[in-house]
């Protein structure tokens, strides 16, 4: 069983055009998410899953310096995108990754993969309820269960965000979420405006140079710490874009 991590990425993002490459501490953001996944003991192979625009040339060549497999599609069907990276690389198991979240936990993703190995599960994410921070996500789910969605989805959003055929059709998919022990689903760990950017830039200062690979757990240390950096973060909805994508659907 061959579990490949798969990183959707490009350099277009409305909100903060090319996140994905600006540095911390000389590296992408994209060079820093690979490292932390790669970290996961549950990772067979990686790939970057970018699209064929020229300004994504440069993704392509971060992530193959990285060592990873880079699959290039579709800029806006992310499905098809996943579900070609997917046959590309082999994957009989896909954990999806995200090119924004630059404090990836590679615990949490063994977790999350431990979980699916163990239920029986078509798909297992800490999303569908969430209580972790928003940037900690991880979805685990079979080639199958992508197969399956990639043939039979029909909605937009459904094309875009990936995953949103499996988890809204339980009748279809065996799926099972996994929670923190308390909710901590309003923090937002991601990067998607120039908020997020001061407070993940403020993080990476306090930790990386003595702990490069900290966790999720040293984050919320230094936030008791030092509760300033929580007023830092921006007043965004969790799941932004999707919710902009079935509000797009119902008005057009």
């Amino acid at each position: 069983m061959k579990r490949v991590a798969i990183m959707q990425a490009r350099t277009t993002s409305t909100r903060l055009p090319g996140k994905v490459l600006l540095r911390l501490f000389g590296k992408t953001v994209i060079e820093h998410i690979l490292t932390r996944v790669r970290a996961a003991h549950c990772v067979d192979d990686m790939c970057v899953a970018t699209t064929t625009n020229a300004t994504d040339d440069a993704v392509a060549a971060v992530a193959r310096a990285c060592g990873a497999a880079v699959y290039r599609g579709s800029e806006d069907d992310v499905l098809d995108r996943f579900y070609q990276a997917a046959l590309e690389t082999q994957a009989d198991v896909i954990i999806r990754i995200t090119a924004d979240d630059p404090f990836k936990d590679p615990q949490v993703i063994d977790e999350i993969v431990q979980t699916y190995e163990q239920g029986g599960c078509d798909y297992v994410s800490n999303t569908m309820h969430p209580t972790y921070p928003e940037g900690i996500d991880v979805e685990v789910f079979s080639m199958t269960a992508l197969a399956r969605a990639w043939r039979e989805a029909k909605l937009p959003s459904e094309h875009e965000h990936v995953t949103p055929y499996i988890w809204k059709h339980p009748e279809l998919f065996h799926t099972q979420n996994v929670s923190y022990g308390k909710d901590l689903s309003q923090m937002r760990w991601t990067l998607d405006k120039p908020e997020d950017w001061v407070f993940i830039q403020q993080v990476y200062d306090a930790l990386y140079p003595e702990q490069p690979l900290f966790l999720m757990e040293d984050i919320l240390r230094l936030l008791a710490e030092r509760p300033y950096l929580r007023t830092l973060q921006s007043a965004t909805i969790r799941n932004e874009g999707y919710l902009k994508s079935l509000a797009e659907e119902r008005n057009s």
